[in-house]
């Protein structure tokens, strides 16, 4: 952060332009993490692989909801961004183990950062759902 914003947020910095072009959109590097990270299983499997390593099926039980198609996807997009390690094992069957790398590690801390804050926050935004069904 410059000395010149000290105390503005990282995201406020830059002024966008509006309309946001859909091009700087799709290019923003901010963005793709956002997606990747939103959506509904994601930062679910990054916490469970932070406690340590799982094998497939042990998430696949671990994640109620989840279908093994999409369990693949999620995995594997996961892996592509660099943030999860799939390793096969040299068992009789071979048995895939997944692991978070350094890189998803350090996606923990400001997972954790937002997490906090959703439950510090639990409340008001509750009441603001509540206040915006009752017009």
């Amino acid at each position: 952060m410059s000395d010149t914003h000290t105390g503005v947020p990282s995201a406020l910095e830059y002024e966008l332009p509006r309309p946001v072009p859909a091009d700087e959109l799709a290019a923003c590097p901010a963005g793709e993490v956002f997606r990747r990270v939103g959506d509904k299983w994601s930062v679910l499997l990054v916490v469970l692989l932070g406690g340590r390593p799982h094998r497939y099926n042990e998430l696949h039980r671990a994640v109620e909801g989840i279908s093994q198609r999409m369990l693949t996807r999620t995995l594997r997009g996961l892996e592509i961004d660099g943030l999860v390690r799939r390793e096969v094992l040299p068992t009789v069957p071979p048995s895939v183990e997944y692991s978070l790398t350094p890189l998803g590690r350090s996606l923990l801390v400001p997972l954790s950062a937002l997490a906090d804050w959703a439950v510090r926050h639990e409340g008001d935004i509750r009441r603001a759902r509540s206040d915006s069904t009752g017009r």
